[in-house]
């Protein structure tokens, strides 16, 4: 909304993925609460992809997608960050070794234009460029975006993809 008098919104873009449990459930559980969240204008989903692990790879696949969101001015991209946690805990996200198995892991990739690092949380997310299970699903919402190298990310998602296996499976 850019009318006057009314809250600007900024798109953010945030990475899904799920390895334990009924992967497809946490995925509908955590895209529901991210529409139903106050702030929060739910866009567009990519589809859903198969993915092998990285870093611990002695766990099953994952399903990963992107969604692309609005957030109203109010919100800033910790405050985004403080939501998409509460959300995996309520899906059942439960603690364990970091690149382990989880039921549900939310990442703000992009948050508008904005440039973030405090501690631990940065924005853009430091490793997305290097990773097919963003990279493509995000080339589906957005190819020609621009990425720090200066390619589109339909081409990195083109080169990842060769490097890491990443199989469509479906759409939610």
């Amino acid at each position: 909304m850019n009318r006057k008098g009314a809250e600007t919104q900024r798109r953010a873009f945030l990475g899904l993925g799920s390895n334990v449990g009924d992967r497809e459930g946490n995925l509908r559980d955590a895209i529901a609460r991210l529409k139903a969240a106050p702030g929060v204008n739910f866009l567009r989903q990519s589809r859903v992809y198969q993915t092998e692990p990285i870093g611990v790879t002695d766990q099953p696949e994952f399903l990963n997608m992107v969604v692309e969101v609005e957030v109203a001015d109010t919100m800033g991209a910790r405050d985004l960050l403080t939501l998409v946690k509460r959300i995996e805990t309520d899906v059942g996200r439960k603690q364990r070794e970091r690149w382990g198995p989880r039921e549900i892991d939310i990442d703000v990739l992009l948050f508008g234009d904005e440039h973030v690092v405090e501690g631990d949380f940065e924005v853009p997310h430091p490793r997305m460029w290097e990773r097919a299970f963003v990279m493509v699903p995000l080339a589906e919402l957005e190819p020609d975006m621009k990425t720090p190298s200066g390619e589109t990310v339909a081409e990195v998602a083109e080169r990842l993809s060769e490097e890491q296996k990443v199989h469509a499976n479906l759409h939610l």
